[in-house]
Formats: C-alpha cells, structure tokens, sequence
C-alpha cells in the first residue's frame, strides 16, 4: 500500500473561471498535464483546492472530475480534514470515499487541542475510515503542531494509519520521526523547499503544490533524490528554488494559479477572502517561468 505514494505528490488546485465558478474542463486538462509529466499520484480537495470555500456540490463535482480524468492511471488521494471530528466521520461514510487510495486528513485547526485530543481525532477517524488514512501536520494553518511523539504514537496504535504529510518546515521534526517510525509508515514532505532535504533524510517523497505547475522538473527532482543521484538532485533544487520562492510569496494557491494560467491552465482567479497574485508576481512568475522552459536557470 505505503508503496503507492512513493514520489511526487501533487496537491491540486481547484480552478475557476474569470467569474469565480469551477472550470472542470481546466481541471480535466489539469489532470492531463500532470500524469503525463511523471507526477505519482494526485490529491484533491487538500487545502490548495480552496475546499473551505467549495460547496458540498462543487466538491463531489471535483471528486468525480478528477476520478474520471485519471482513468485509474495513478492513486488518488482525498482531502478530509477539519475541527469537528464526528462531522468528519459522518463524511467518512460517503460512497465516493472508497473511490480513493487513502484519505490525507489535516490536524484540527482552531480549536487547538492538546497532544491527547489530536492523538483521540485521529484514532476516531482510523476506527472509522474504509480506506487508510494519512495525517496532515501543517502548523502555519492549523495553529497547532503534532509532535513527533504524537505521531510515533498514532503510527504504533492505528494500523490505518500508514504515514504523515510533514508541512511543518522543520526537517528535524521529520528527522525525528523517520528515527523512530514502524515500519511500512511514511514521511511525506509537505514543504517544497525543504522536500529534498528530507527525502536525502530517508523520506518518502512529497505531497507538493509546485509540483503542479512544473511537473516534470520537479519529479526528476524528487525521483534523484530517492533513488540517491545527489548531483542531478542538487542541480535540479537550485533550478526550481526561485520558483518556489516566488509562488508562495503572496499566498497558496494565488501563487500556483498564476503560474498555471501562464501554461494555460485555468485563470488566476480565487475566492474570497483570497485574492489573486499581484500583476507584479504575475510578471516575474512568468520570467523565471520563460528561463526554466529556456533551461537559462
């Protein structure tokens, strides 16, 4: 199973037209791009997706958008995260749900539980998910952090439980789990920029936003540092660096947006409160975007 989601993951945005509505047939073309350019599996409705301002319409529409483009070509991975926990297991009974490989659940946000109350949501969500379950530490959201024990805690308890997106940034935090990880559970990186160093750490690849935009560049990236070719890895960090500085710099995922409606893709348009990369950022994604096609970077 852990098998599956080794490599490039790629945490897809959900695009819109000018006026703000879904455009299936820019996420189709999406998916397209995507699975042709090397990418492993894809995730939909994870937090780039914009899922808090989709409707529970809109969403099943993406589900079957994206289920009927990949036509069984990669695994398939949903978001279904949240702070209400019996809501989520609620949701965990849609039909829809067994049509993906595994759940990526983000920690609860707001509520900032304690280390025991994370630890009870996610036994309460494995006890009840049909499919395996992958955690979601990401604290520049959530406003709260799963440490690492928490963690080995849940990999060791629940046997649904088969890996954690790390988006913390802290490598180290990472480290620490690899250390002392069952095995089979995996580490995925959450953090673009810092994806090699923690696959070089014994990782298993990443879940990624860039990921997206320049598909096969950086999936050689990521399959270099699996397979321990550190040069074409290295080389292949510095080339997208810039790229990666640039689409974060004013929010996820008007960053990715604009760089994917530079390829053709979908427009740079999100829902409030979220609001498009600045025609500045606009520019200079385009610029470093012509020197990567151009390979000048």
């Amino acid at each position: 199973m852990t098998s599956k989601f080794k490599g490039t993951g790629v945490a897809l945005i959900t695009p819109l037209t000018n006026d703000g509505q879904l455009d299936y047939v820019a996420l189709d073309k999406l998916v397209q791009f995507n699975i042709q350019n090397g990418i492993d599996y894809l995730v939909a409705l994870g937090t780039t997706a914009e899922t808090s301002t989709l409707t529970a319409a809109e969403k099943k529409k993406v589900i079957q958008t994206v289920i009927d483009s990949n036509q069984n070509r990669v695994p398939l991975v949903m978001g279904l995260g949240g702070n209400n926990t019996a809501e989520l297991i609620s949701q965990l009974k849609a039909p829809e749900v067994l049509q993906f490989d595994a759940i990526l659940s983000v920690s609860p946000y707001y509520n900032k539980p304690t280390q025991d109350g994370i630890y009870a949501h996610y036994k309460a969500l494995s006890e009840a998910s049909p499919i395996p379950v992958i955690l979601y530490n990401v604290p520049g959201r959530t406003g709260s952090n799963i440490l690492p024990q928490t963690v080995l805690r849940l990999a060791r308890d629940c046997k649904n439980i088969i890996g954690i997106k790390e988006a913390s940034g802290d490598v180290v935090q990472g480290m620490r789990i690899l250390r002392e990880k069952p095995i089979g559970f995996m580490v995925i990186s959450g953090d673009d920029m810092t994806a090699l160093p923690l696959i070089l750490a014994g990782s298993s690849g990443v879940i990624s936003v860039i990921g997206q935009g320049i598909p096969g560049l950086f999936s050689k990236l990521v399959h270099a540092g699996l397979s321990g070719d550190l040069a074409t890895a290295n080389r292949l960090q510095h080339q997208c660096m810039p790229m990666i500085d640039l689409i974060f710099q004013e929010g996820n995922p008007a960053g990715i947006k604009s760089l994917l409606a530079h390829l053709g893709i979908g427009t740079p348009t999100v829902r409030l409160p979220l609001v498009a990369a600045s025609e500045s950022l606009s520019s200079r994604i385009a610029s470093n975007l012509e020197l990567l096609k151009t390979g000048k970077i």
